[in-house]
C-alpha cells in the first residue's frame, strides 16, 4: 500500500513539476521613431497584451498591440499614420517569438521575431534583447530594426521630402508568471 502512495505521489510530483509555465504581459511601452529632414517623432503605445506559454524547454509568445492606440502627440499625424500603414484593414500588430527556457542567470538573450504589420508578415533574426529578472518578473528591453519597406509601406512625405525608411521599434516590457 505504501509503495501505492509512493508511486501515485511520485507521478503526480512528475506531472506537476512539466505542467506548462505561463507569463503574462504585465506592462508594456512600444515606441516607435519617425526621421525626416524637418523633425523627429516618436509614437508610444501602452496597449500592448500578450502571453506565453513554456513547455518542455520551449516558451512560445504571443504579444498584439492595436495600431491606434499608438500616439505621436499629434492627432493629425496619427490618423495620417492609420492610413499609410492600412489600420483599418489590419488593425492589430502581432509578434511571436519561439524562446528556449532560459537559463535564470542570463542578462540577455537574441530572438527571432515574428511580426505581422500592415498586410505582411517579416521575421527578424537574432535581435538582441536585455533581461532583468526578479522572482516571478522579466523585464525585457530592446530595439526592433524595424523599416518602411519591410512592410511594403510607401514612406509619407512632407513638402515633397520622404521620412526614412528606418523605424527602429523600442521595447519596454514587464512580463510577470503565472
Amino acid at each position: 500500500m505504501e509503495k501505492k502512495v509512493l508511486i501515485g505521489f511520485l507521478f503526480v510530483l512528475s506531472a506537476f513539476a512539466q505542467a506548462d509555465r505561463q507569463w503574462v504581459l504585465q506592462q508594456s511601452t512600444l515606441m516607435y521613431h519617425v526621421s525626416h529632414p524637418l523633425h523627429q517623432t516618436d509614437g508610444v503605445s501602452h496597449a500592448a497584451k500578450g502571453k506565453g506559454v513554456c513547455h518542455a524547454g520551449q516558451c512560445d509568445f504571443l504579444i498584439a498591440v492595436p495600431v491606434k492606440s499608438f500616439d505621436s502627440g499629434d492627432s493629425n499625424r496619427d490618423l495620417h499614420m492609420l492610413q499609410v500603414t492600412r489600420g483599418a484593414e489590419f488593425p492589430i500588430v502581432t509578434v511571436r517569438t519561439r524562446l528556449p527556457e532560459s537559463d535564470p542567470t542570463a542578462e540577455d538573450i537574441k530572438a527571432d521575431l515574428e511580426i505581422q504589420f500592415a498586410g505582411q508578415t517579416v521575421q527578424y533574426k537574432q535581435v538582441p534583447f536585455k533581461l532583468e529578472k526578479q522572482e516571478a518578473e522579466i523585464h525585457v528591453t530592446g530595439t526592433i530594426p524595424a523599416t518602411l519597406s519591410d512592410f511594403k509601406i510607401d514612406p509619407p512625405s512632407l513638402l515633397t521630402m520622404p521620412v526614412k525608411n528606418e523605424i527602429p521599434v523600442r521595447v519596454d516590457m514587464t512580463w510577470h508568471r503565472q
